[in-house]
């Protein structure tokens, strides 16, 4: 038996089919080291395509790239409290060179904040050194605990962290909406995953920070929220523990407002469960490697050399016009062979030349998001490919949107909460938003969950609720609305669910 099919159902064992799906299309290969994974070509080419997209446009907005070391300090990661205090348990520490010890262990970077602002402290000295925006595109860092699961909770992930900082709060504010709204357009409109734009709580917020805002998505699949992306208003705080300080024109010293903003790898994974059918990927054509495929039917009466020059003036047509396209001219794979391999890496679109096609000037386009097939003339394949492209982008947005919207529900009382994390839903509720409340509902929902069993504390999909953001599109919040929870007022809408 080969292990060319995908054997799991999405819908029955939803991590199974997740494993099966990133390695049959060739994304993900294993490690030796747990929680390491290497991102092959048809991975990594799509996180090059997200790198393209959001670099041009950080650039239009003044930021520039740079590298720091991936080596930290133990003094300068442990300058702000809070934020040491949460990244402690996932710091990976060098100890030794070679046989010896060193004389002080140095940390392996989970973040960036303290290895760059140590200089950000000797090249800011005036106003006219603001703003300063930064950003570089690196590995990270993370000794998770919890259990790793590819491309979404790795030890080591690829990542883009911008740090910038500027003269006032309105200016740093502006930054931090304006990448989240990036953030954004990268999921919606390259990775069709519809995303809710929000803030994150006290307790959710990131270490250190001031606000954290936040990309929501949503997996159908298994139920369950996932980050996608989170852009931070940094406060002052960073500036004071590392004494960055800047004379405004006034002549007064000041300490600069500072953003970091970041997208990792995650994304990818995301693609994949909210799009991914049982065949495998299914790939959004503004991101994927390869948007068109062709595939030459052949017989023994009728092989690949009599389809070579109508098949390569199909490919150069297609090329002209800036579709990325490839002609599968093995001649050791059946046409099926190559129909199963390439639905399991999710082309968009499929293009079978066969006797037939020849004879009549055309060829069957089979989509993969619907599996439609159609006859196209080669004379407008061209205007044909770049339309129903549009309509598989399209498509698969709507598709995760419905989705999400099926699952996206409102509770406003305790014994209707957990029922409704139990249908698979995120959960919106009027909530007096305090520390005190919020944790007891992480409490509180694990605990009716499991009715009295028990939760492997590594597990990274717990069936604790906890809170995804406060989302800036707010409802209506009537005077008098109490918390869902502890019957208080009701300050805002927030958004529960399971999470990854």
């Amino acid at each position: 038996e080969t292990l060319l099919a995908i054997d799991r159902k999405k819908s029955e064992d939803f991590a199974g089919w997740y494993k099966q799906v990133i390695t049959y299309s060739e994304m993900i290969d294993y490690y030796d080291i747990s929680g390491c994974y290497i991102l092959r070509p048809w991975a990594f080419e799509i996180w090059e395509k997200i790198q393209r997209w959001f670099d041009d446009r950080i650039k239009e907005r003044g930021v520039s790239n740079s590298y720091f070391p991936l080596f930290v300090s133990k003094k300068a990661l442990e300058a702000e409290q809070d934020h040491v205090e949460g990244f402690a348990p996932e710091v990976a520490w060098v100890t030794k060179s070679g046989e010896t010890d060193l004389i002080e262990p140095i940390a392996v970077r989970p973040t960036s904040e303290t290895i760059m602002y140590p200089a950000y402290a000797r090249w800011i000295r005036s106003h006219r050194d603001l703003p300063l925006c930064l950003n570089q595109w690196s590995n990270v860092v993370r000794w998770e605990f919890k259990d790793p699961t590819p491309f979404l909770r790795s030890r080591e992930f690829l990542w883009q962290e911008g740090h910038t900082a500027h003269a006032t709060f309105e200016e740093a504010e502006e930054m931090v909406y304006g990448i989240l709204d990036l953030y954004a357009k990268i999921y919606e409109e390259l990775l069709a995953v519809p995303v809710i734009k929000g803030i994150k709580t006290q307790l959710e917020k990131f270490a250190g920070g001031f606000r954290t805002t936040t990309v929501e998505a949503y997996i159908a699949g298994s139920g369950r929220a996932i980050q996608g992306a989170t852009s931070h208003n940094l406060g002052q705080n960073f500036g004071k523990m590392f004494n960055i300080k800047f004379e405004d024109k006034d002549g007064s010293t000041k300490i600069p407002w500072q953003t970091s903003w970041g997208i990792t790898t995650r994304s990818i994974g995301v693609c994949v469960m909210c799009h991914g059918d049982d065949l495998g990927l299914v790939l959004p054509p503004k991101v994927a490697p390869l948007q068109v495929i062709i595939v030459p039917v052949i017989t023994k009466k009728f092989g690949l050399d009599k389809l070579s020059d109508y098949v390569e003036k199909v490919l150069a047509e297609l090329k002209r016009g800036g579709i990325r396209v490839k002609f599968d001219s093995r001649d050791n794979y059946t046409a099926g062979w190559k129909y199963n391999h390439w639905e399991q890496k999710g082309v968009p679109l499929r293009l079978e030349i066969g006797p037939r096609d020849l004879e009549k000037n055309q060829c069957m386009a089979v989509r993969r998001d619907n599996a439609q097939r159609e006859d196209v003339l080669v004379e407008n394949i061209l205007s044909y490919v770049e339309g129903v492209l549009e309509m598989i982008q399209d498509n698969l947005f709507k598709k995760a949107t419905a989705a999400r919207d099926e699952h996206l529900s409102k509770v406003l009382k305790w014994e209707d909460f957990v029922p409704a994390l139990n249908r698979n839903d995120i959960v919106l509720t009027p909530f007096c938003n305090e520390d005190e409340w919020e944790e007891k509902v992480k409490v509180m929902s694990r605990e009716e969950a499991l009715s009295g069993e028990s939760e492997d504390v590594r597990s990274s999909t717990s069936v604790a609720a906890k809170t995804l953001c406060i989302p800036l599109d707010q409802p209506k919040l009537p005077t008098g609305t109490k918390c869902f929870v502890s019957e208080k007022p009701a300050t805002c809408w927030v958004l529960w669910g399971r999470s990854y």
